[in-house]
């Protein structure tokens, strides 16, 4: 594919480089996950045991092992602290994969694979069936598209541990579906340390290669806005209906900085990807007490281009209505803080913990196409340039408390995410065969037009919740335990949708539609390009109602309670059955009569249950059951128009959906049959009511293609994990490798889904202000998996390392095979186009890290090598003997990384 050619200059972009923050190993790291543990860490990281692992979680006690009468020495403590299936990736486990951010490691967790930005599925159910914490609190989400936060938007450097719970158990909120992902930050250092690191990476389809970026402010570079994007007020105004007038006069046309945020410039030299961190943690002892504080912070920025093919079909046959080749310039920009206090006086911690990140995306966008909507047959070419400003801080409170056999835990947590994405421009230009030049006559007629979208979101989260656990004088170990939990959301999130217009619909006459984008918009144009300039020749017209609405507000407050008893009920034989109770009033609202709102006030009774036995020294059987929900999200209530930046796909929301309640059941089997080794299989079913799923439907023939919201009456999946770790010592070889021993990790998850559909009524994915009722066999087809769902996903670690120093060579494979990414599109209310697929593929990276000493300093150098097989990213509709349409195609490019820190 040849890269079109961008209006305007070349713009030689110099990324400028701060000096924060990761957060260094403070001795709370540990052997390794469980249930498959992994490799020992270094001696200047290692701990006595393995309990020491840092978890923060309601209800986790990893002393609790010790009061049962366990026949297994052998098991790891984390696994024998809670009856529940879980995985604990410690900070060693996470260094290991040197990912540089917590979604990247969890992709190397049995079932788990990581999809889009960051979002988390487990045993191929979707993100909405994924709880994120973080310390135990619930996180907000800075996605309009999503309640769960996308994990890459977190570090690894500022976490401690992630605690990965695959079978529920009462302490945790119901909307449990898939699992809970827990992140512990660090709280209080073993002692005074110093880090400081930098990196700096290459990307093959990238560094030093072409890409099209855009001026923008002054304070882009640290993915700050400097004030060039303010929105007006007006815009805001005449958005929400509330202006005099439909539609943006010109002279507040000329108020607003339209140079800066409009032209695109090829770059034909992108630079290289650089990252800094620094952190700091010092403790003291009070008394019998000790006091302790940590602080971190991180700053990278990163260039992503794609050069991507991008199509869609109205037809069964496939043939294609829009054939666009683009080339997508993504500059990330994260940075990021955390700031924690602790405190522990013999059983009693008390911690309070401050996390802010801010995650800036800056997109250039230009494409080319011959073949498009309507076309006339002449070349179109489409420029956007687009601003993801998205912002996380949580500030939480903890307390965990042991009164001789009462124990109590306490948490409360604030959190607020935002979402800014203001100015996404887009220009169309058509080329003029007469004259040899491309033009936009701003009127859509002429398939030449401009827009610009205004979004903003706010979310607040207020959370608290109190555990009390007692343990009764019994000869057996039985403990009960209750708690209570609160949470209140509160979301604004707004969408104003303009576009330009040439004097009351005419086309912009030549020479002025040759200009390009920026100065298509210049005063010369607004005011002295039609014959009455004094009323002005460019208006602004506000379209946000045929965009969905222009704002929702949302909310979902949540009252709980439970109760559960734990017991051991023989030698090597544990309980734990309880019963939760959750009461919810779930609601959108638009604040006009055009859309339909929701109000969801639905409580659910939710039993767990789960025998562990014990049976031999190194071996344990888990059997579980239990009842979950996953209630509607936002977006997907809300009838708001938004298009995701990664796949261009606009979506909008559907008021008409309800829970889905799920019935899970799961039985493993556990073997660690030497230190740290161990080999574990396990078989998984679960019953879904009213599972949500995304559908594709086109309003019109000549409409982008929209993917909305529905729900199957029912579905079911099951499938089985395997997972082992193994070492092999290498003294054998020679004197030099006495300390050395070669691992292998693996893990293999199989996953089948069906969906249970028949002519029951179900909504249809675009209601409008009544009710649409349509059979579920016209949306599904009965037996087809679930959305997100891969049949296979395989990770394998291999590699060497040294067990009394650091050095780590270790050779990471994933694959995850190919899933459902949307339902067929709807073609002429009957025909149903093919599933679109997503095709992962195989991903192989190469991680080493070395330390040494120099002049009393400690030193960790990581190589890394990411994609080495260059494997290429695939979104289409098969269309059998007709070919494919590609919804996105593109190369991803080889990353090649070197990182250095120092410890103090």
């Amino acid at each position: 594919m040849t890269k079109p050619l961008a209006f305007g200059t070349m713009l030689l972009f110099t990324t400028q480089l701060v000096a924060p923050a990761a957060l260094a190993q403070t001795g709370g790291s540990a052997s390794g996950a469980q249930s498959a543990p992994a490799t020992a860490a270094p001696p200047q990281d290692r701990q006595p045991d393995d309990q020491d692992v840092e978890v923060s979680t309601p209800g986790y006690d990893p002393q609790s092992a010790g009061d049962i009468v366990v026949v297994g020495q052998n098991i790891p403590n984390q696994v024998r602290a809670t009856p529940q299936v879980l995985s604990v990736l410690s900070s060693e486990d996470i260094a290991r994969t040197g990912e540089g951010d917590i979604a990247g490691a969890l992709g190397r967790v049995t079932g788990l694979s990581v999809v889009n930005s960051g979002f988390v599925f487990v045993r191929g159910l979707g993100d909405r069936y994924s709880l994120a914490m973080l310390n135990g609190s619930p996180l907000p989400s800075p996605e309009p598209l999503r309640r769960t936060v996308p994990l890459d938007i977190f570090p690894t450097e500022i976490v401690g541990s992630a605690l990965v719970q695959k079978s529920y158990s009462v302490n945790y909120p119901g909307e449990f579906g898939g699992g809970v992902i827990n992140l512990t930050t660090r709280a209080i250092p073993d002692k005074t340390f110093l880090k400081i690191g930098g990196s700096i990476a290459a990307d093959t389809e990238s560094t030093s290669e072409l890409g099209y970026v855009y001026d923008g402010g002054g304070h882009d570079w640290n993915g700050f806005d400097d004030g060039t994007r303010d929105v007006p007020s007006f815009i805001r105004d005449i958005g929400l209906g509330n202006g005099s007038s439909a539609y943006v006069t010109t002279d507040q046309i000329a108020q607003m900085d339209n140079r800066k945020t409009t032209v695109l410039q090829a770059n034909y030299h992108l630079p290289a990807n650089l990252g800094a961190d620094l952190s700091f943690g010092t403790s003291t002892d009070i008394g019998t007490g000790r006091l302790g504080v940590i602080a971190a912070g991180n700053f990278s920025n990163t260039f992503r281009t794609r050069e991507t093919t991008q199509q869609d079909t109205t037809t069964p046959n496939g043939q294609k209505r829009n054939d666009f080749d683009a080339v997508i310039t993504d500059n990330r920009i994260v940075a990021n803080g955390l700031l924690g206090l602790g405190a522990e006086f013999g059983e009693q911690r008390i911690r309070w913990t401050n996390v802010y990140i801010h995650d800036t995306l800056k997109q250039g966008r230009l494409a080319t196409a011959t073949n498009y909507t309507n076309s006339s047959g002449d070349p179109i070419v489409q420029q956007n340039s687009n601003w993801y400003e998205r912002q996380l801080f949580e500030s939480q409170a903890t307390g965990e408390f042991k009164i001789g056999n009462l124990g109590i835990d306490l948490r409360g947590a604030y959190a607020n995410t935002k979402r800014k994405a203001p100015y996404e421009r887009e220009f169309q230009y058509k080329y003029d065969p007469d004259n040899g030049v491309y033009v936009n006559a701003l009127n859509q007629t002429a398939f030449s037009y401009a827009t610009v979208n205004f979004s903003d979101l706010n979310e607040d989260l207020w959370s608290g919740q109190a555990d009390l656990s007692y343990k009764l004088p019994m000869a057996r170990p039985t403990t009960l335990s209750a708690g209570y939990y609160y949470s209140d959301t509160d979301r604004d999130s707004t969408r104003f949708s303009f576009e330009y217009r040439y004097a009351n619909g005419g086309s912009l006459p030549t020479p002025y539609s040759y200009l390009r984008p920026d100065q298509l918009l210049s005063d010369t144009v607004l005011y002295d390009s039609c014959d009455v300039p004094a009323d002005g020749c460019v208006t602004l017209i506000n379209t946000s109602a045929s965009q969905g609405a222009a704002r929702y507000r949302g909310g979902l407050t949540i009252h709980a309670g439970y109760g559960q008893i734990e017991s051991e009920l023989a030698d090597g034989l544990r309980a734990t059955i309880g019963v939760r109770y959750e009461d919810a009033t779930e609601s959108v609202n638009t604040g006009d009569d055009v859309f339909v709102g929701t109000k969801l006030d639905l409580d659910h009774w939710l039993p767990a249950a789960t025998i562990t036995w014990n049976f031999a020294p190194d071996m344990q059987v888990r059997i579980a059951g239990s009842k979950t929900i996953a209630r509607p999200q936002f977006r997907e209530l809300a009838p708001q128009f938004y298009q995701d930046f990664d796949s261009t796909r606009s979506f909008i929301g559907n008021p008409y959906l309800t829970d889905t309640v799920l019935k899970n059941a799961e039985a493993r089997f556990e073997w660690y049959f030497a230190d740290q080794q161990s080999l574990s299989i396990a078989g998984f079913y679960k019953h879904l009511d009213n599972p949500i799923e995304t559908v594709s439907f086109f309003t019109s023939q000549d409409n982008p293609v929209l993917t909305g919201f529905s729900y199957a009456p029912a579905a079911e999946l099951y499938g089985a994990e395997v997972e082992a770790t193994k070492y092999f010592p290498l003294d054998w070889v020679g004197s030099g490798f006495g300390t050395r021993r070669a691992f292998i990790i693996a893990n293999y998850t199989y996953t089948q889904s069906k969906l249970k559909v028949g002519d029951e009524d179900v909504p249809y994915p675009l209601a409008g202000s009544a009710t649409q009722m349509i059979p579920a066999n016209t949306l599904y087809v009965d037996g087809a998996p679930l959305t997100g769902q891969s049949d296979h996903i395989v990770n394998v670690q291999i590699g060497v390392e040294d067990t009394e120093s650091l050095s780590q060579i270790t050779l990471l494979a994933n694959y995850a095979s190919k899933r459902i990414t949307a339902r067929g599109a709807q073609y002429n209310g009957s025909d149903t186009l093919p599933d679109t697929y997503e095709y992962p593929g195989v991903q192989l990276d190469l991680v080493a890290r070395q330390g040494f000493t120099v002049a009393g300093t400690a030193f960790e150098l990581k190589l890394e090598g990411r994609n080495l097989l260059h494997t290429d990213y695939k979104e289409y509709q098969d269309f059998g003997e007709n070919g494919r349409v590609y919804f996105n195609r593109y190369d991803r490019g080889r990353i090649y990384s070197l990182g250095l820190s120092a410890k103090f």
